[in-house]
């Protein structure tokens, strides 16, 4: 249960990234918390996904992942840069994991950023409990939201779960959300084809209030993370998808949908 006190809402955390264009309008700061309810072949942050704190060795040094804080000693470290959040529309940018396994905590924090005056985002999958959602977008100004795939059985073979929940959530936060962007994870084998990023594309754009479509082009940026945490990397051989390929993706998705459509966020 929330505390009656946001400011004394306890919650964990692994990183903190300043000065990100990516996740969201503007110039933010990115909070990435510990624990996710997925388990994604290929996600770059794989020192994200147990919620527990754990060491990961990179470059020969070991270091300890996830930190537990407060709200209230959190914040100053995101008003550091509150002048280049009014100067671009930027603000704070929860992301994971997954911020939805923590709903105390990221209940607390995003409404002690708009009593901060600070705007809201959020990277989520919303593979989460109705009620998880619903206690949380009322307090988020941009959803940025992952459709990793259409069909279930796909999805829970590349992500260990099925997509009926994210989906059902994604028609709700589209109907209730300030601002929903979708965004696709384009990963060769799991849903590089045509067919595949146009039925994401269909959907997404049935969706009321949904204006654009960010495809991502798959990347084993966090690949030796995995060795770190002792763990085996599942996709060695996958490579990105080339530019031209993506960009036929891009035509495909234009195609079916009127969203505005681009590669990368």
């Amino acid at each position: 249960m929330i505390n009656a006190n946001i400011y004394d809402q306890r919650g964990r955390i692994f990183d903190i990234q300043r000065y990100s264009i990516h996740d969201g309008p503007g110039i933010r700061t990115i909070v990435f918390l510990k624990g996710c309810f997925l388990r994604c072949r290929w996600c770059c942050n794989p020192e994200s996904q147990e919620f527990k704190v754990q060491e990961m060795t990179m470059n020969g040094s070991t270091k300890t992942v996830g930190q537990d804080i407060t709200v209230g000693e959190l914040l100053p470290e995101l008003e550091k840069d509150q002048m280049y959040y009014w100067r671009s529309g930027g603000g704070v940018t929860l992301s994971g994991g997954e911020a939805m396994a923590q709903p105390d905590f990221a209940e607390a924090l995003l409404r002690a950023c708009h009593e901060h005056g600070m705007n809201t985002a959020i990277e989520t999958t919303a593979c989460a409990n109705r009620e998880v959602v619903e206690r949380l977008v009322p307090h988020i100004d941009y959803v940025l939201m992952d459709i990793k795939h259409m069909d279930s059985a796909k999805h829970k073979a590349f992500t260990n779960q099925p997509n009926e929940k994210i989906l059902d959530n994604a028609r709700w936060i589209a109907g209730h959300a300030a601002s929903l962007t979708i965004r696709v994870p384009v990963v060769p084998t799991f849903n590089d084809t045509v067919s595949e990023i146009q039925a994401i594309a269909r959907f997404a754009g049935s969706l009321p209030g949904v204006k654009a479509l960010h495809l991502l082009p798959y990347h084993r940026l966090g690949q030796d993370k995995y060795t770190g945490l002792g763990r085996t990397y599942t996709l060695p051989s996958i490579l990105p998808p080339p530019p031209a390929h993506m960009a036929e993706l891009k035509a495909a998705a234009e195609a079916v949908c009127d969203l505005h459509v681009q590669i990368g966020g």
